[in-house]
């Protein structure tokens, strides 16, 4: 599945556009890699996200077309999530 397409329907992004903005500026990273928004993920990929302060560091658990709402959250695991400080 495309990273930008991952992004919306994990609702981690709200719009495809966005997610691919994001991942156009090398905000985002797999495995360790920047990432662009045609990359491919598999589930055990680990995401790098930089949100503005924020970086975000996840787990792909399950890859799905379409998922409601309440089960978007089961798409991904949380490993860590860290605020960057200005000193």
């Amino acid at each position: 599945m495309r990273l930008d397409k991952f992004l919306k329907i994990s609702r981690l992004i709200k719009r495809r556009t966005l997610a691919k903005e994001v991942a156009d500026q090398g905000r985002i990273a797999i495995n360790g890699n920047r990432a662009k928004a045609s990359s491919v993920v598999s589930v055990g990929d680990e995401l790098i996200i930089q949100f503005g302060q924020k970086r975000l560091t996840l787990e792909i658990t399950m890859l799905k077309e379409t998922v409601k709402k309440n089960e978007a959250e089961m798409m991904y695991k949380i490993i860590r999530e860290e605020e960057k400080t200005l000193e």
